[in-house]
């Protein structure tokens, strides 16, 4: 098979094609036929060596870790799959999604309802679902205010519709660039730069942060529970300012979830971008610019 992935630490120089054997699915596990694969900021910070501590990585690596697609092989002790169905979820350890075929766990996956693309459906794993379980994870209620930093992106944008659902206020720090996208969304918009926090009237009682850094330290003494400040992008810092990371739960049922709040009209997934597997070199240098409003997504075959 055809993936695209890096042979080394380091920048897009380390990045090329790959022709790889097809994996064998294990116990427990699914071969699918990948559809598409969602393309995320954590894809290049592998790549770039900032998450050996946490991915397991063997190099060569195929990049990416959300797909949708079709199974082609039902490993051992697997129930309620079988070859044929329309699927989706988190890649196994030691696999990638920017590839013609690759391999998830069964735990890890779940149908796709015919009412969702394959598009929107491989954006839901890491995206939608970090966004859900960041939620899930704050426990805000009716009314309380929200302030997501990095608000443009695709788990910034799951988040403030997820949470606009739930009656919760929005405040969304982000770019210039990116202020009626994140006001289409429900939020206050508060522009990213120094002395961003000045501009934020309303004392938000919890903080999802996807920038990390100096950002996140100014958000911080604006909560009044510590810990109620989740970082995807910082979580040592989050973690030494009170806060935490996000607590992932990568499970079928999680991922049924986040589709029927598409099928709902509560989620739209927003892909802005898509590209083919021959120009998935694009679409992660697209997604590394930071720029990149809602979802980026490579379609394969």
């Amino acid at each position: 098979m055809i993936a695209y992935g890096f042979s080394e630490y380091g920048g897009p120089e380390t990045e090329y094609f790959l022709d790889m054997p097809i994996a064998d699915p294990g116990q427990g596990q699914l071969l699918v036929a990948v559809h598409a694969a969602g393309v995320n900021p954590a894809d290049w910070k592998v790549r770039a060596g900032n998450r050996k501590d946490t991915v397991q990585t063997v190099l060569p690596a195929v990049l990416g870790r959300e797909v949708s697609g079709t199974v082609v092989q039902v490993g051992t002790h697997v129930d309620g799959f079988s070859v044929g169905d329309h699927v989706f979820g988190a890649t196994a350890a030691g696999h990638g999604a920017y590839a013609q075929y690759t391999v998830l766990n069964a735990s890890a996956t779940a149908h796709k309802p015919e009412s969702v693309t394959f598009a929107a459906a491989a954006t839901l794993p890491v995206a939608a679902g970090t966004a859900y379980d960041a939620l899930d994870q704050l426990a805000l209620r009716k009314e309380d205010t929200l302030l997501v930093l990095g608000a443009g992106g695709g788990v910034g944008s799951a988040a403030l519709q997820l949470a606009r659902a739930d009656g919760i206020d929005t405040i969304g720090v982000a770019s210039a660039g990116k202020r009626e996208w994140v006001t289409s969304l429900g939020a206050e918009f508060v522009e990213s730069g120094d002395g961003y926090a000045e501009n934020i009237s309303t004392g938000p009682d919890g903080v999802l942060d996807l920038v990390g850094g100096a950002t996140l330290r100014a958000a911080a003494p604006l909560v009044q529970a510590a810990t109620r400040v989740i970082s995807v992008a910082d979580p040592v810092l989050a973690a030494s300012l009170g806060g935490s990371g996000v607590e992932r739960n990568r499970s079928s049922d999680a991922f049924s979830r986040l589709a029927e709040l598409v099928t709902s009209g509560i989620l739209d997934p927003h892909i802005g971008h898509t590209f083919p597997l021959e120009r998935a070199g694009e679409a992660l240098a697209l997604v590394e610019t930071g720029h990149v409003q809602g979802k980026v997504v490579i379609e394969v075959g």
